[in-house]
């Protein structure tokens, strides 16, 4: 049987919802999917009438001192890795639900080193870094323990930036452009969670932007 290439299986985007945290202040964790995602640089994390800013149109970021921004444009997450999670929870995790922009297959995203660039339908994204799960994340799980439990996990998907604008669609194959940073998304999660063996590996790859080595080095 034909192995598929990495692909996108599901494209998806927050509408702006309520839920018990964060108390008053609508999130967009919860993704549903869409036909296609229009993907661009939104520049710096910053609050932009009350919310802040992604690199999917249409996509809301509830906290945007925390989320969004040029490094936190795009979010992947494996089909493969949330299918373990199905069977551990015994549950079904339909796309999008991690809040995931991109389920992907075929594709070991936590193997994706940082300053890698996939090239997908008509845009091109560089990895950028972990996804730091939290409460908001916790209470859309409702699963107990919820955040401790996927970071111990320690494959959290990725976050990437925008390179070139384009649309990405449902099918549309992942082509990957190695970096050989020897960075990979695992690894820089262990140290952004205080593994100074980690954070040095982290810090001594040279692929950290200014504020990303400062904030690493600020918690280690």
């Amino acid at each position: 049987m034909p192995v598929s290439p990495p692909h996108v299986l599901s494209v998806n985007i927050g509408r702006p919802m309520l839920q018990r945290i964060p108390k008053g202040r609508p999130t967009g964790i919860g993704k549903q999917p869409v036909d296609v995602i229009r993907v661009s640089d939104p520049g710096p994390k910053r609050v932009v009438d009350g919310a802040g800013v992604s690199g999917v149109g249409g996509d809301h970021v509830g906290d945007g001192r925390h989320h969004g921004g040029s490094d936190q444009a795009v979010y992947a997450f494996a089909r493969e890795e949330l299918d373990a999670w199905e069977r551990e929870l015994g549950r079904e995790l339909p796309h999008g639900m991690f809040g995931e922009n991109l389920t992907t297959s075929g594709l070991d995203v936590d193997a994706a080193e940082i300053g890698d660039r996939w090239r997908v339908g008509t845009a091109v994204l560089e990895v950028r870094g972990p996804r730091v799960p939290c409460a908001t994340f916790g209470e859309r799980m409702g699963e107990r323990g919820w955040v401790k439990r996927f970071a111990a996990h320690g494959r959290s998907g990725a976050y990437l930036s925008v390179v070139e604008p384009g649309e990405i669609h449902p099918e549309d194959t992942i082509t990957v452009i190695p970096s050989g940073s020897g960075l990979d998304v695992p690894t820089y999660l262990r140290a952004w969670f205080g593994d100074r063996d980690a954070a040095r590996t982290a810090l001594d790859s040279g692929v950290l932007s200014g504020d990303r080595r400062n904030e690493l080095a600020g918690r280690i």
